[in-house]
């Protein structure tokens, strides 16, 4: 039987307790008094009683009990949409056990009730989403020491004494400590790692010591140390003297605590490499726990969670939103509901009056939150973590790409199938490609089609310029590439694009002098060879000089498809013509199929040009021209010329036939012909 916290909490009992229980007979309640604890700030508008007893309707209370409200859009609490507000049944009548009816009389008292300081936060394991074996394991480490110690002492072992939860920002670090907190009904004491640092010499140091001290006096308790790196950072990297004292004063006092467990350190960091390793050992930091990006069904858990409170209409799947979420860490998924319910409010804004004191209960009954509403969200609201990194949210289609369908269909062979419908090479016992090099002549759409593929798969799209990554600083380059993928891991299902792939990785040993492109290829092959265990992390390379790029990129495992975008033939010409003239007012005797069959030998980039151009000839005319006449076309194809030559498609060519036999040298030496140095 599952039981949420706030029962447990009326019932006094904690997860794991075996309890009896039987059937309580309840009577009417004619009057039913609530009142916020101790601590609680909560202030109730003129029909919060109204919305109250709507909400607990049927429910049976006892004296002195918490009774959960949830705070939402339709709600005049200042919480959060979607948090558990306690509030505590301060009298009933009758006594006894009671159930709230229609007929109930419901009152709130503003004046907080003492004794229930601990409800305050109302933060319990049920308020987490996503990360049910993370709350295990720190339950382990945490909960195991302060209600059993004995078994420890039976073991004779020591009790653990510090837990390091770390992860990308967001993910709910902070939360699970207070969580574990209020499960435990343990004293929580919480430093603010900048907050603690001070000028004056020995004074963050007493700061410490006070606080370990007051948490050993009101033991059991939890000493949680947010931003732990910003307080212990690795001692050699530092040059102020007052981060190595702090340092030094939080190991001694963590290998000072001999409390049995009953003090608990709990450290949270968004960067566990910046840590002194020195508390990074068993005796300070016994475990570490990554609090890592949830997937798909702990992204819906924590929308459950952050959406129990608020109408939704029954065109809301939160399935749906789940699946659209990729990359979305928990305060990501709290600020799309947020902002969905914003959206929702505004619609009925033109019925509100803000001049008037109250808002009618019947419109406030008729609010809910509509699919619209998290669809317009979800254009508003990216991933927190892919907003380091250079990312573009691709509006391409299949549709406009013209041409090259071949090309397409290899692209999707490689990409998308294995994004959309993995279980097609699980079947057949095969792993997906892990990257595809997309190498053609410069225009032909090699950008547009990797923008396409990851538009139709729903997936982000991290896009990285190959000179972008490079930088004089011995090491930045290869920490660019690792953050790339490291972001890439977190919000999958990813596509990352390398544009100018050659730039980037170019062939190691032809430029002595060029270490930083050495140590990247390096790096690069070592990240494409970690990809093993990252089915949805794809990658795409785009190059129009194949010849440079290093070899050990280009063989199975790494850059598995090899798939050459070149010119578009005469239907592929004229689609792409459509693409470009679809906002374009044309005459009736424009003949786009005629434009085409000219056009042999023109790429992408030259037929928009010629688009382009056709209208300026138009304009140029008359300013005052409303289309754009076939002679406006022809003038445009005069000035407008193919920008590939035939020896240059003669050497793509060349390379399509090396790259099936594998014959490097031959593909360098055809890039010499055509003038490639």
């Amino acid at each position: 039987v599952r039981v949420d916290g706030f029962t447990r909490q009326n019932a006094d009992v904690g997860i794991g307790e075996r309890v009896t229980i039987r059937k309580a007979e309840a009577e009417k309640a004619d009057k039913l008094v609530l009142a916020p604890p101790e601590e609680a700030s909560v202030q109730f508008g003129s029909d919060a009683a109204g919305m109250v007893k709507r909400q607990i309707l049927k429910r049976p209370v006892v004296e002195r009990d918490i009774v959960p409200v949830m705070s939402s859009t339709n709600h005049p609490f200042m919480r959060s949409p979607g948090q558990a507000i306690p509030l505590i049944a301060v009298e009933t009548d009758p006594d006894g056990v009671c159930l709230v009816t229609e007929d109930t009389d419901v009152e709130l008292r503003e004046e907080p009730i003492a004794g229930f300081e601990k409800t305050g936060g109302g933060i319990t394991y049920e308020d987490i989403g996503g990360l049910k074996n993370e709350i295990q394991r720190v339950r382990e480490m945490v909960e195991l020491p302060m209600k059993h110690p004995q078994i420890f002492s039976k073991l004779g072992i020591e009790p653990p004494q510090g837990v390091l939860l770390h992860g990308p920002p967001g993910t709910g670090k902070t939360l699970l400590a207070k969580a574990v907190a209020n499960e435990t009904s343990a004293s929580f004491f919480s430093i603010a790692g900048p907050e603690i640092i001070s000028k004056y010499y020995g004074e963050s140091e007493q700061q410490l010591r006070e606080i370990f001290e007051d948490a050993k006096e009101e033991s059991p308790s939890i000493v949680f140390i947010d931003e732990l790196d910003s307080i212990a950072p690795k001692r050699e990297d530092v040059t102020g003297e007052v981060e190595r004292r702090v340092v030094a004063q939080l190991l001694t006092m963590m290998d000072g605590l001999e409390t049995r467990g009953q003090v608990v350190v709990i450290g949270a960091t968004n960067r566990v490499d910046s840590v002194d390793p020195a508390l990074r050992r068993p005796g300070r930091f016994d475990r570490e726990i990554e609090i890592a990006v949830p997937d798909e069904v702990g992204r819906k858990e924590i929308l459950q969670i952050h959406t129990r409170g608020m109408p939704l209409s029954d065109d809301v799947s939160l399935d749906h939103l789940a699946d659209e979420t990729h990359g979305f860490v928990g305060a990501d998924v709290e600020s799309l509901t947020k902002e969905a319910a914003m959206k929702a409010l505004r619609r009925y804004l033109p019925e509100i009056d803000l001049d008037e004191e109250d808002i009618p209960p019947s419109l406030i009954d008729r609010m809910i939150v509509k699919r619209d509403d998290f669809a317009g969200a979800l254009t508003e609201v990216e991933p927190s973590a892919m907003r380091e990194v250079l990312v573009e949210l691709p509006k391409v289609s299949w549709e406009d790409v013209g041409g090259l369908t071949e090309a397409k269909q290899q692209v999707q062979e490689s990409v998308e199938w294995p994004l959309t419908t993995p279980e097609k090479f699980d079947r057949m016992g095969v792993e997906a490609p892990k990257g595809v090099l997309l190498y053609g002549p410069p225009g032909t759409g090699k950008t547009l089609m990797a923008k396409a593929v990851a538009n139709e798969t729903n997936a982000n799209f991290i896009s990285v310029r190959g000179p972008q990554l490079l930088s004089k600083w011995v090491g930045e380059s290869e920490k660019a590439i690792r953050q790339t993928f490291r972001k890439a891991r977190q919000v999958s299902p990813t596509i990352i694009f390398f544009d100018e792939l050659d730039s980037l990785a170019p062939s190691r040993g032809q430029d002595m002098g060029n270490n930083v492109s050495e140590r990247v290829v390096n790096q690069l092959l070592t990240e494409l060879d970690g990809l093993e265990e990252m089915g949805d992390v794809m990658v795409i390379g785009a190059t129009n000089r194949p010849d440079m790029i290093d070899p050990a990129l280009i063989r199975s495992g790494r850059f598995d498809r090899l798939v050459m975008i070149g010119q578009p033939d005469q239907e592929g010409r004229e689609r792409i013509l459509e693409i470009h003239t679809d906002e374009t007012p044309l005459a009736p005797d424009v003949s786009l199929r005629e434009v085409a069959e000219i056009t042999d030998g023109y790429v992408g980039s030259d037929l928009e040009g010629i688009a382009r151009e056709a209208a300026i000839e138009a304009l140029r005319d008359d300013d005052g021209a409303e289309e754009v006449e076939m002679r406006h076309f022809r003038r445009a194809m005069e000035s407008v010329r193919p920008t590939i030559t035939e020896d240059i498609m003669s050497y793509y060519e060349e390379v399509r036939q090396e790259f099936k036999g594998g014959g490097r040298d031959a593909i360098r030496d055809a890039g010499g012909r055509v003038g490639f140095q």
